[in-house]
């Protein structure tokens, strides 16, 4: 992010968790014969939070539901892991905010002087809901300022050509965002989603200038090497985290647009 906010998106390398969670595992999944130990996730979690430069405990985090619903830190109140939502707004410079992801969209966003920030998980469920409006809303109303003052980055997750979906879900894809974010096979019965692209759009369509929004071609089931997939491994594997914290007013980076 160009604006100095300590943030990350991080790769299934240079942890400390044996196979299937080899090696940067960020979570357990659920509903899986094999867990990771909680002590190599937390020390996974430090390792990560050590490299963009966070002196902090365990990132916050939420219980993700594939939904819509924002949950908001405020500076100095207790938090609760368990509660359900799919983001985090936050003002707090003291406590780095958190999402998980094994091909969901993981989102990051930021004011232009990086003292509020959220944290989006975006299943397809969550992107057809509006999680991204959501949270740019609510953002937008914490820091104080218009959309267009945001900065967004769009983490891997798994591309166009691996998400293939049934019917049901191409008709959802197609209606709100239109015929250049899916791909039906010629039997009309399945297809593939840009979520991507689909999010680009959501993002723009709430205020955010495109050049203020970035992402990569990396693909969570593709790039095997980098990245676990719940798709690819059959959710035999492990989670990645976006991972983000508000600059202090003291050491603020302020992006001049």
């Amino acid at each position: 992010m160009r604006i100095g906010v300590p943030h990350a998106f991080s790769t299934r390398i240079g942890g400390e968790s044996p196979p299937p969670f080899d090696s940067m595992n960020l979570g357990n999944p659920s509903n899986c014969d094999v867990q990771d130990d909680p002590q190599r996730i937390a020390a996974n979690y430090a390792k990560l939070l050590r490299a963009i430069g966070c002196d902090a405990a365990a990132p916050l985090a939420v219980h993700q539901v594939h939904g819509s619903e924002i949950a908001h830190v405020a500076a100095g109140q207790e938090w609760q892991n368990g509660v359900c939502a799919d983001a985090i707004v936050s003002a707090d410079p003291i406590r780095p905010i958190s999402v998980r992801v094994a091909d969901c969209v993981p989102i990051l966003l930021a004011s232009a002087d990086g003292r509020c920030v959220a944290a989006v998980h975006a299943g397809w469920r969550g992107v057809v809901g509006g999680i991204a409006s959501a949270a740019v809303q609510h953002l937008a109303k914490t820091a104080g300022c218009k959309p267009d003052r945001l900065f967004a980055v769009i983490g891997p997750c798994i591309s166009r050509g691996a998400f293939e979906v049934g019917l049901e879900v191409l008709v959802q894809f197609h209606d709100k965002f239109g015929d250049d974010v899916i791909d039906t096979d010629a039997d009309g019965k399945k297809g593939h989603v840009d979520l991507r692209a689909s999010l680009r759009k959501q993002l723009t369509a709430s205020g955010l200038r495109a050049d203020c929004i970035d992402d990569t071609d990396r693909c969570t089931v593709r790039d095997g090497d980098e990245f676990f997939s719940h798709r690819r491994d059959n959710g035999r594997t492990g989670r990645m985290a976006a991972i983000i914290a508000p600059v202090s007013a003291s050491s603020s980076t302020v992006l001049r647009a």
